[in-house]
């Protein structure tokens, strides 16, 4: 039996749910707008299909770490929200559009340097060509998401997910229709291969932008004068903030570039192995991307419980939350399983040799491993947030992945140069090391409930 006034488990899962399932549609969304960009991608030129994965994790390592500091705000409007409701939330957020513009803007200023990292690698100049053309533009669609993150964080805080999940559909819907007219040079619009997939990606962001200031109500925005203009909140205030939304940042840094330098190692098993990866790799999508809408809802519930002082509510809730995650993944490892064909076909495996289809199909069906292991890294990544233990978050991630799980995958593998049959096992290394990452998340939160520790300090809007 539950104490009077607590509520249920069925009370927290559907809470969940309605928090969560609009996260996890917008999330859908972003998948569909993902794979309908690889898929264009890949049958423009086999050059664009190969250009495409560096490019694209080194773009979101860069982006993710501006994205993942402005996303702290999400905690901070969760607890202001739980503490006293839409006055101080508003003025959470208020800060966090102050921070998300100065942040975008410095995203601007890195496109030239940005282009030239290509250059850095002994890739084939053609390829780092169009690498350099998409990692130009992505500054710019990296600038818009990171503005549309200190938007959005104010309606996730307080569980407006219906907005977030209009405002990226309607993103979604125009990113794609640019992007198959941009790479092609359908609709009228001029064929631009790799440029093009940036591009639309651009457009579909300042879409999401447009819809975000349109329902961002007027109490923000008159939050957000005080903070820029009447100096409403001081910089000993916002310090705390900063420091931890940049250890959330360079967390984000860690694993983008850890998930880059993973491809790269697995150039190392031979061009049937690289290319297999590849083809798998947008299905390793499949598995994880949808589940990032939960984990964002079970971060704000936390942060909600938080704000209010109710400590206890905070392992229910994880654990609801992990329920509905595991019966997701039980659903997604039985196609990976039985119909990787199915789930391969569209993104390059049709038409390659045996050799690549042999080895795209084991390894396709070993990838249910890594999203086992992201939901316990994800969740508990996300709810560390929430209580504000960035600095932890960042040291394991950091430790398991720099220092122990990338090596060991790269000794491994020089072991098995040119043996494409030892990628699935490859997979199963690493997501082995994810769990880790996952484990050791779970012990803190354990101990910061127990503990009673709240790491976040917020400043109180002015009367």
């Amino acid at each position: 039996m539950n104490p009077p006034g607590t509520p249920s488990n069925l009370a927290i899962a559907r809470r969940i749910l309605d928090v969560s399932l609009p996260l996890m549609g917008s999330m859908i969304g972003n998948l569909v707008l993902m794979l309908v960009d690889r898929i264009c991608l890949a049958r423009y030129s086999s050059d664009t299909l190969a250009a495409s994965g560096p490019a694209v994790y080194t773009a979101m390592a860069i982006v993710g770490f501006f994205v993942a500091v402005v996303g702290f705000s999400r905690s901070c409007v969760a607890q202001a929200f739980g503490r006293s409701g839409h006055g101080d939330a508003a003025y959470q957020a208020a800060i966090g559009i102050a921070i998300g513009l100065v942040l975008a803007a410095a995203m601007l200023l890195l496109a030239p340097l940005m282009e030239t990292i290509p250059s850095l690698s002994s890739r084939p100049p053609a390829l780092t060509r169009l690498e350099s053309q998409f990692l130009f533009w992505s500054a710019f669609f990296g600038a818009g998401m990171t503005f549309n993150m200190a938007l959005s964080s104010y309606f996730n805080g307080i569980g407006k997910t219906r907005i977030t999940l209009v405002a990226g559909l309607i993103g979604q819907a125009v990113g794609i229709v640019m992007t198959i007219g941009l790479v092609f040079g359908r609709f009228g619009l001029p064929e631009l291969g790799m440029r093009g997939s940036a591009l639309g990606t651009l457009a579909g962001t300042l879409a999401i932008t447009a819809c975000y200031l349109r329902y961002t109500p007027a109490e923000v925005w008159a939050d957000f004068r005080r903070v820029v203009f009447d100096k409403g909140v001081r910089l000993p205030e916002v310090m705390p903030r900063l420091r931890k939304g940049f250890a959330l940042g360079v967390t984000a840094g860690v694993a983008n570039f850890g998930n880059a330098i993973f491809i790269w190692v697995m150039a190392g098993l031979g061009a049937i192995a690289l290319a297999a990866n590849n083809v798998n790799l947008t299905v390793s999508y499949l598995g994880v991307i949808p589940l990032l809408g939960l984990g964002i809802g079970c971060s704000v519930l936390c942060g909600n419980a938080l704000g209010k002082g109710d400590f206890d509510q905070v392992p229910r809730i994880i654990l609801v939350s992990l329920a509905i995650e595991l019966a997701y993944v039980a659903v997604t490892a039985c196609f990976q399983i039985v119909t990787p064909d199915v789930l391969l076909g569209p993104f390059g495996l049709a038409g390659k040799p045996e050799e690549i289809h042999h080895a795209s199909v084991a390894t396709a069906k070993v990838l249910w491993t890594y999203s086992l292991a992201f939901v316990f890294s994800m969740t508990g990544q996300a709810v560390l947030e929430s209580f504000g233990i960035t600095r932890f978050v960042f040291g394991v991630r950091f430790v398991l992945m720099w220092l122990m799980s990338i090596p060991t995958i790269y000794l491994m593998n020089q072991a098995h140069v040119g043996d494409a049959d030892y990628l699935p096992t490859a997979w199963v290394i690493g997501s082995s090391f994810e769990a880790a990452i996952g484990l050791l998340y779970f012990w803190r939160i354990w101990l910061a409930v127990r503990r009673r520790q709240n790491e976040i300090v917020l400043a109180r809007a002015a009367a």
